[in-house]
């Protein structure tokens, strides 16, 4: 995964979707972190992204899948001021703050899959939260 060329097609399909820049720079960031941590800590692993469609309301699902070591303890890593060294200093907590929903599934030896959904052009769906 090139994580560049994640922030590059993030970017463009959020633009392409209306997002507003602020918004734009909100996804990418969080893309870039949860991109960072598949490749850093997963070992590498696979980005998805689905254009969303809910009546007058457009997003952008992002999920990012790696079989790396996982995490033992998900509400630590949530935790904010919990950082493994390295990063952008955002970590989990951030990039779930930056999206309208987040979902982390994560299994000790099993690796990890994080996944966001960003929403515009209308109101959103209500936010969804999960683990």
């Amino acid at each position: 995964m090139d994580l560049a060329w994640v922030r590059q097609h993030v970017r463009q399909a959020a633009a392409e979707l209306g997002f507003g820049l602020v918004d734009q720079t909100k996804l990418v960031t969080a893309a870039s972190e949860l991109a960072r941590n598949t490749l850093v800590h997963g070992g590498g692993g696979q980005v998805e992204s689905t254009v969303l469609r809910t009546g007058a309301a457009r997003g952008l699902r992002l999920t990012f899948a790696d079989q790396g070591p996982g995490i033992t303890d998900i509400e630590r890593a949530l935790a904010d001021g919990y950082t493994s060294g390295g990063g952008l200093g955002l970590g989990l907590g951030g990039a779930r703050r930056l999206v309208h929903e987040f979902s982390i599934d994560s299994r000790p030896g099993e690796g990890t899959t994080v996944t966001v959904i960003c929403w515009t052009a209308g109101p959103p769906p209500p936010r969804r939260e999960s683990r």
